[in-house]
């Protein structure tokens, strides 16, 4: 007679009563909460705030730039991801080590270093000024931020999809007459797409929200480079708390909306 063997975690309905706890106090609630906190507005009250015109500067500056970075880094983390995949020299794992460096570093120890990096005044910064163009306290800086910070998005959900392809399918194609880009268009990039799409995804996300590293490189000024984050924390000091989560309730739609496109792209990449 064989002995029933127990789960090491509890049935389904202990973990699921689990989950949904657990994310209905960390997730669910307080989000419930902003909305029912911006109810107390009306309808052309809220409108009146979200489509002030510093709002909808630091709505289209602060999706604008999180949208450039997630793409520079949709290319640069999948070249970085091939790198290191693909090819072994010496250092490989230190370079492996220093893309989680973002993670790790505080964003506002982040934002200090590029600061001091791409002021006018800066290493970098000072040849920039002599070519006629600012990095730090633009646009271009806040773009640079948040490719810092969302850089290990993509980098660690495409390597190991990358790392999964075996080099055989490649070499088999390319025995077959396929050429270079040939293969990369028929063979890695089918497989790789889903996984570039969630990091990208994520890397948007990051961007949108992102406040530590943004806040010294941006300069702060209304209608020019003034992030919603910082925006809400104005809000805030001013105490209209009403302000700031009426906000906060525009950049969680227009960010669900965003993400729920690029999720339903990637369901309809992996469905054959």
């Amino acid at each position: 007679m064989s002995r029933r063997i127990s789960p090491v975690i509890p049935g389904f309905g202990l973990t699921l009563g689990y989950t949904l706890v657990y994310l209905s106090l960390i997730v669910l609630i307080p989000l419930a909460a902003m909305f029912v906190h911006a109810a107390q507005l009306t309808w052309e009250q809220f409108w009146n705030v979200i489509s002030a015109p510093r709002v909808i500067a630091a709505l289209k500056l602060s999706f604008g730039t999180a949208l450039f970075a997630a793409i520079i880094n949709g290319v640069i983390g999948t070249l970085l991801a091939w790198v290191l995949v693909r090819y072994t020299f010496p250092g490989r794992k230190v370079i492996d080590a220093m893309i989680d460096l973002p993670f790790a570093l505080p964003t506002a120890v982040a934002g200090i270093a590029l600061t001091a990096l791409y002021a006018p005044s800066g290493w970098v910064g000072q040849f920039a000024t002599e070519l006629g163009f600012k990095i730090a306290y633009t646009p271009l800086g806040i773009t640079l931020a948040l490719t810092f910070v969302t850089l290990p998005f993509v980098v660690r959900t495409v390597q190991p999809v990358l790392a999964d392809v075996p080099r055989e399918v490649e070499e088999a194609a390319a025995c077959l007459g396929a050429k270079p880009l040939q293969v990369f268009r028929h063979v890695l990039a089918p497989a790789l797409l889903p996984a570039w799409l969630t990091g990208f995804a994520l890397a948007f996300a990051r961007g949108v929200g992102e406040y530590g590293s943004v806040i010294f490189i941006a300069g702060n000024m209304p209608m020019k480079t003034e992030i919603l984050p910082l925006l809400i924390m104005v809000k805030l000091d001013q105490y209209d708390y009403t302000g700031a989560t009426a906000i906060g309730v525009l950049m969680l739609v227009v960010s669900f909306i965003l993400l729920l496109l690029i999720n339903l792209l990637q369901r309809r990449i992996e469905t054959p």
